[in-house]
């Protein structure tokens, strides 16, 4: 979709919608919403719906960043704690690795 051609209240819409989408555990919105509207909010020239528009995009910027930074964190916590946690890393691992730890 090319937002040069969209009206500035429907891109306000769409905008809030990608944010408000990012609550229901999807992170990912976010990400795409601050990347696509990073030049609506930031970069053309100002119009009276570009504030709020700014405002979703740095708001959902930081929610995919701290996501992200979430995941990252829990992904290295536990590979480097898998066996020293015994039966309650296997209940939370889908592929159970053999050998010995």
């Amino acid at each position: 979709m090319n937002l040069a051609k969209v009206p500035n209240d429907k891109k306000l819409n769409l905008c809030r919608k990608y944010y408000m989408a990012g609550f229901a555990l999807l992170p990912f919105m976010w990400a795409v919403n601050a990347l696509w509207f990073m030049r609506e909010a930031f970069w053309v020239p100002p119009y009276p719906e570009q504030k709020q528009i700014r405002r979703y995009v740095v708001v959902s910027g930081v929610g995919a960043v701290v996501w992200l930074v979430g995941l990252v964190t829990w992904v290295v916590v536990f590979q480097q704690h898998r066996a020293e946690w015994g039966a309650t890393a296997d209940y939370l691992s889908f592929f159970i690795p053999k050998g010995i730890p």
